[in-house]
């Protein structure tokens, strides 16, 4: 008697199907925290040892790392969380993927299905949970199903707009026998030449020398557009700003047009857009704001030219001069050998600007330094001083992550690159980013070292990713600027003269004393060695170190509060 098997028939669970799916998609990893629900994908990942399962040991953690991951290999990353609860658990980081634009496959385990009438355990709407922050929400009903949507999923939630896209994976769909095929990986160019570049061109030609600036999106980055904006602003010798509220910095900020990046006020955007008669945007989202002012970021007289691959973002809140839909690199490919011939009979003009660039770069950096010097030697860290020295510690190289409230604003002025993929931040504003982003970004690039700086009070959302970092033996050297305060919310409210709190000088709940957070006990405890740092002048060396090390590692750096 011969026995057929299910392997020479064909046939294959549902889980083990969705993981031959993920190898032709080229997935290395999978992030994620399993529960009952997700055990039949765990077991498929046995016989899979070319597919890493990345363990967080908490559901926001996980899709955090996964964000990082996305945004370090510049490829769609692959999730799986714990039914209702882990899916709650990661709304939070979910919103941060949403607001960055970051390509996610989201899937949660969910219920084996047959017994949903009697409202098990771990039962729950997931697509219905997941469907306000992913860009689709499906849930697969049969195994066969598994291919197309999976593929699907790939192809989405990488297309522009970019965003996650959400797959619930019901246990016994994940068990059930198939025998349809995997299928193929489409090849999609998804590159569009944006039109009325002729015309863009003239329009931007027009505008007299000087008078343009240039603000360059997060989208630049995704549309590894960098050496064209590059090129663009050298021809028209504009200024460039990045983004009010960055995922990236896709501008070499050692580059002397670099004007560094907006504010976040729409009264202190327009202070600077006033200088100029016209602004071309290249990608949208780049004039967030974050508390109210009176006006328009935009202001009067000022003229705005938008390219964008996605047409939401074109005209969205100000009007616009010429707004054109195209994906940012093919665009300005097609755009830069339109406007050269019309900007050469004004070469000097542009050249001389550019020679003024060079001057005006060297004099804001020799007054940064000077005042980060006269803060050197304060007994408690200045924020600004550890800025500078996380900058000289890291280089020019090294991808910094950072969450730290602190010194984000002074770290970016500091930064003197010519990489355009040397800083990523949370864009989202949900606290719990940048500990785990960092830890996927540096699985992202091949497992480079990376430094995470981070707040002390963002830490505290998301230290689970500590232990995983020591797990996959990561360099990541986490930076915590550790003022012992929620310092943004008490500078917001001593500037509220209304406000009791102020008048009072009381701020409850904003103080992270009593007791202290000892950060490297913390560290110490998930397994990575840790120091503190109380003086600027060791902020440096003992970054150095902890990148040299090869290793996950935790600097704290106390500074100054208020």
């Amino acid at each position: 008697m011969t026995v057929t098997t299910v392997e020479a028939a064909g046939r294959r669970r549902g889980a083990e199907l969705l993981v031959e799916v993920l190898r032709s998609e080229g997935v290395r990893y999978i992030f994620g925290n399993p529960g009952t629900t997700e055990l039949p994908l765990i077991d498929a990942l046995t016989e899979a040892p070319d597919v890493a399962y990345v363990l967080a040991l908490q559901e926001a953690t996980a899709v955090a790392m996964a964000d990082g991951y996305a945004q370090g290999a510049r490829r769609p990353a692959f999730l799986n969380l714990h039914t209702a609860g882990g899916l709650g658990h990661g709304m939070g980081s979910l919103v941060n993927s949403q607001v960055s634009g970051t390509p996610l496959v989201v899937t949660a385990g969910q219920q084996d299905t047959r017994h949903a009438l009697t409202d098990p355990l771990l039962m729950g709407d997931l697509v219905a949970i997941a469907d306000p922050v992913v860009k689709w929400a499906r849930e697969v009903t049969r195994p066969d199903q598994i291919p197309v949507l999976l593929r699907r999923a790939f192809h989405d939630c990488a297309a522009a707009p970019s965003g996650p896209v959400f797959l619930s994976l019901p246990m016994d769909v994940m068990d059930a026998l198939t025998d349809v095929p995997a299928g193929e990986t489409s090849t999609i160019d998804q590159r569009a030449v944006a039109g009325s570049l002729d015309r863009l061109a003239e329009k931007l030609a027009a505008v007299a020398p000087g008078r343009l600036a240039l603000i360059a999106g997060d989208e630049i980055d995704s549309s590894d557009a960098a050496a064209q904006t590059v090129a663009l602003a050298d021809l028209l010798a504009a200024p460039v700003y990045g983004s009010s509220w960055p995922a990236h910095i896709p501008f070499p900020t050692s580059h002397p047009l670099w004007a560094g990046n907006l504010p976040t006020r729409a009264d202190s955007i327009a202070a600077i857009l006033g200088r100029y008669d016209a602004v071309f945007a290249l990608g949208g989202k780049s004039l967030i704001t974050v508390l109210y002012s009176e006006g328009s970021a935009v202001p009067p007289g000022t003229a705005v030219f938008q390219l964008s691959a996605d047409v939401r973002d074109l005209g969205r809140t100000y009007a616009t001069a010429l707004s054109t839909v195209g994906d940012i690199r093919a665009s300005l490919d097609a755009l830069l050998p339109l406007l050269a011939p019309r900007l050469a009979e004004r070469a000097e003009a542009f050249a001389a600007l550019r020679e003024q660039a060079v001057a005006a770069q060297a004099e804001r950096r020799r007054k940064l330094h000077a005042a980060a010097d006269a803060a050197f030697e304060d007994p408690v860290i200045d924020p600004l001083a550890a800025a500078r020295e996380v900058a000289r510690a890291v280089g020019a190289q090294t991808p910094i992550i950072d969450e730290a409230p602190a010194t984000l604003t002074h770290l970016r002025t500091f930064l003197d690159s010519p990489s355009v993929h040397q800083y990523a931040a949370m864009r989202g504003g949900v606290l719990g980013w940048g500990m785990p982003a960092a830890v996927g970004f540096s699985l992202g690039i091949d497992r480079a070292p990376v430094v995470c700086v981070v707040g002390d009070g963002a830490a505290m959302y998301s230290p689970q990713a500590l232990w995983t970092a020591a797990h996959e033996k990561l360099p990541v050297t986490f930076v915590v600027i550790n003022n012992a305060e929620y310092n943004i919310l008490k500078t917001f409210m001593k500037g509220q003269a209304h406000y009791a709190s102020a008048r009072a000088n009381r701020f409850i709940a904003m103080d992270l004393t009593d007791p202290r957070i000892d950060f490297p006990a913390l560290a110490a405890s998930m397994g990575v060695p840790a120091r503190r740092v109380a003086r600027a002048a060791d902020i440096a060396p003992a970054i150095e170190a902890g990148i040299a090390s090869g290793r996950a590692n935790l600097v704290e750096v106390v500074v100054r509060a208020g």
